[in-house]
């Protein structure tokens, strides 16, 4: 029980998911044509699968689903990194994974902030995929001195923001007035400004380096340049998009269609082309493209020996199309993943067994009944076979660099291939950062830890593993 008077964060993080839903739905109203579709197609799957609609009650999945979102961001400063650790840690996010896209033509590196506890996910899974432009990657010194002393010159976040960020640090927590204040006040920071910071020359020369870069520069603040619901069938949004007048990209980003999802599947439809006034111009007589909208379909978090055999057969599939997945060659793909996947187990028996995937357990009716009989079984995997034991697949709720480059790529326009000779540098983000960032597989390990944990009490058992 909360005695402290405070907010729990992660109420506030659900209510600013709310706002940054409704934001967002008012500024790119297809944003809104596609949450309906998602919400019809949910619908038509869940009255169509029992199975399906079963699992995610075992799970929890189902009170979550319509809430589902992610949004992204893209900072340009260690300082804006830094700060917007500190806005989100208000909301009980926290830092998680570590994704360098530089070696796919995207000249940043990112981490994804969300709940990292299986409790308060349910609360709310909101999470956003935050993105450190590398300004050492602009080969154009006077153009990376351009950059820098632009980003220098703003403020992505109001003084009331900066202040309750500081307030919640000293008193560890805030109020309820004081945490609606601060989803107001959050919620500027992602706003979209149609005023550049820029005259119309230096974002052209901006934009001639790599789009990204005169998108994170160029702005007020790291305006939210998409917002995600999840769907249950991602291939049947990709077919109806264009039916309800929404341009898909090419390609779905991820593993291909499977019985038992893993991992992340993603597709959106193509970034709108905006109004913009530039410096020293008279009225909004530019443009500007970056927003859009993803749909994303969550299947199993993959164990290491789990993403191993992933990243082989996607590398392996994406060796054998020998060039970038576009339009063009987008059922040639699809084609080439299908073959490649037959070597991943389709079954959630066959991944526990081989150790590729991690589960959460659950006690059922019948092993709470035999807790007291001796001749019950006491091994996991006897317990399971008895049907004193069930399993359910933990949910993905991280991404992956390879499919974030392709939604990046496909917004910024196929022909934004730029290749950069660098190396990660994952020191450098978390000096950035001011922290570390969590190792997501140690998470979904320790939630699978907790819930043998759990069932062992409930059935009066020492440990089960």
């Amino acid at each position: 029980m909360n005695t402290s008077g405070f907010v729990d964060p992660s109420q506030i993080r659900a209510q600013f998911s709310s706002a940054m839903s409704a934001m967002y739905r008012a500024e790119v109203p297809l944003y809104g044509d596609l949450l309906d579709l998602v919400a019809d197609t949910n619908a038509q799957v869940l009255a169509g699968s029992t199975a399906l609609k079963q699992q995610l009650e075992w799970t929890g999945e189902i009170e979550r689903l319509a809430m589902e979102r992610h949004g992204a961001i893209r900072v340009g400063t260690a300082e804006e990194l830094s700060t917007i650790r500190r806005l989100f840690a208000v909301m009980g996010m926290q830092p998680v994974g570590y994704y360098d896209l530089s070696s796919a033509g995207v000249p940043v590196h990112s981490t994804a902030f969300r709940a990292v506890h299986e409790t308060d996910l349910q609360v709310s899974p909101f999470r956003v995929f935050t993105s450190l432009l590398r300004l050492e990657l602009i080969e154009d010194e006077a153009l990376r001195a351009l950059a820098a002393e632009i980003l220098a010159k703003r403020d992505i976040f109001t003084p009331r923001a900066r202040a309750l960020i500081e307030q919640c640090e000293a008193q560890g927590g805030l109020n309820a007035a004081d945490a609606e204040e601060f989803v107001k006040q959050a919620l500027e920071t992602f706003r979209w400004h149609t005023e550049a910071t820029v005259s119309a020359a230096e974002y052209d020369r901006l934009h001639g380096q790599h789009r990204l870069i005169a998108d994170v520069v160029a702005f007020k603040g790291p305006h939210i340049n998409h917002l995600t619901p999840r769907t249950l069938d991602i291939d049947e949004v990709q077919a109806a998009m264009p039916r309800r007048g929404i341009t898909p990209k090419a390609v779905v980003e991820g593993p291909p269609r499977r019985q038992c999802p893993i991992l992340l599947r993603q597709t959106s439809f193509k970034a709108l082309q905006e109004r913009v006034a530039f410096v020293g111009q008279p009225g909004a007589a530019g443009s500007h493209t970056a927003r859009f909208g993803e749909i994303e379909q969550r299947g199993a978090a993959l164990t290491p020996a789990g993403r191993a055999l992933y990243d082989r057969l996607l590398n392996e599939a994406r060796d054998d199309l020998g060039v970038f997945p576009s339009e063009a060659n987008a059922q040639r793909y699809a084609d080439l993943l299908e073959q490649r996947f037959e070597a991943f187990p389709d079954s959630y028996l066959a991944m526990r067994r081989e150790g590729l995937a991690y589960f959460r357990y659950f006690v059922t009716e019948a092993g709470k009944a035999a807790r007291r009989d001796e001749t019950a079984p006491r091994s996991l995997d006897a317990l399971i076979e008895a049907g004193h034991v069930h399993f359910e697949p933990l949910v993905y709720e991280d991404f992956l660099p390879v499919s974030a480059a392709g939604i990046f790529q496909s917004n910024l326009g196929d022909d934004a291939q730029v290749s950069y000779d660098a190396t990660s540098n994952q020191q450098a983000f978390h000096a950035a950062l001011g922290a570390t960032v969590h190792d997501e597989l140690a998470l979904y390990a320790e939630t699978q830890r907790r819930s043998l944990a759990e069932c062992a009490k409930a059935l009066g058992l020492e440990s089960l593993g």
